[in-house]
């Protein structure tokens, strides 16, 4: 049997800040993918190559992540939904479909309600995105406030032994390879601000799920069980709350289940994508 990989492009499309670096992978339907904090557009290797024989696969690295250029005082991710715009533009996609890991999901989420129409279908891995995640706890905030206060001290003694807290010490241990890579990818942001981007996360989550009560682009939402960086049981309570909303949870995973468990990760979403022809 010959194999034959998937034809491959790669690009820098000029944006205000410098350039923005992409990728595209195969043919068919168009299929992009943000990453998060600790990623670029390597995150997603693979999905990419899932995906790409049967979806235009695009990844790219946000504005201020190596390769895309580096930016004096860091990227400000109120700005990664225009970068997301004129990517699709430059590509010239009549629709898409667009899947956000952890940070990515401010990128997906806020293009996606600006352009509905466009948005054939939305999955937040491990994101809430634009929206306020504490207020979207059904308890009115106490079960979050308990998940925080562990997951913070989990957080806390993985870091004392090296681990990264986007795989969780869990993780790790099962897939120490993969741990080294994700850890290998972060690095490549260099000297980029990570702490101060995460505070403009956070500044820019104030969303409420009323204001998604017509948002009618079909959502996936995929959690790890064994998150420490995003509360799993939040992504079930925004799926009830949506028009088109649903929820699955991925029990060992840890916060990048797209990375540890990817083989499953990857049927959820096509089987989702499937759905929405």
């Amino acid at each position: 049997m010959t194999y034959t990989a998937p034809a491959r492009s790669v690009g820098r499309l000029k944006r205000p800040f410098g350039d923005l670096y992409y990728e595209v992978s195969g043919s068919g339907p168009a299929l992009l993918f943000a990453h998060g904090l600790g990623g670029n557009h390597l995150s997603w290797w693979q999905q990419v190559a899932h995906f790409a024989p049967h979806y235009t696969c695009v990844s790219f690295a946000h504005r201020g992540f190596a390769p895309s250029t580096a930016i004096d005082g860091g990227p400000d991710p109120a700005d990664y939904a225009s970068d997301l715009a004129a990517l699709i533009d430059h590509l010239k996609f009549p629709d898409v479909r667009l899947v956000g890991q952890s940070m990515g999901g401010w990128t997906v989420l806020e293009y996606a309600l600006a352009n509905p129409t466009k948005v054939k279908a939305l999955v937040l891995s491990s994101t809430s995105g634009t929206l306020d995640r504490r207020g979207c706890d059904p308890s009115g905030g106490a079960t979050y406030d308990a998940w925080a206060e562990d997951a913070e001290a989990k957080v806390a003694a993985g870091l004392a032994h090296g681990i990264h807290p986007a795989m969780g010490m869990n993780a790790a241990a099962r897939t120490p390879a993969l741990h080294l890579l994700y850890a290998s990818i972060d690095a490549m942001a260099g000297a980029l601000d990570k702490e101060k981007v995460r505070a403009g996360l956070r500044r820019s989550a104030h969303r409420t799920v009323e204001e998604l009560k017509n948002f009618r682009v079909p959502t996936l939402l995929i959690a790890g069980g064994e998150d420490v960086v995003f509360p799993p049981f939040v992504a079930s309570a925004i799926a009830a709350a949506l028009p088109c909303g649903e929820a699955h949870l991925i029990p060992h995973a840890g916060h990048s289940p797209y990375f540890e468990e990817a083989a499953t990760f990857n049927r959820l979403v096509e089987a989702f994508l499937a759905r929405q022809r």
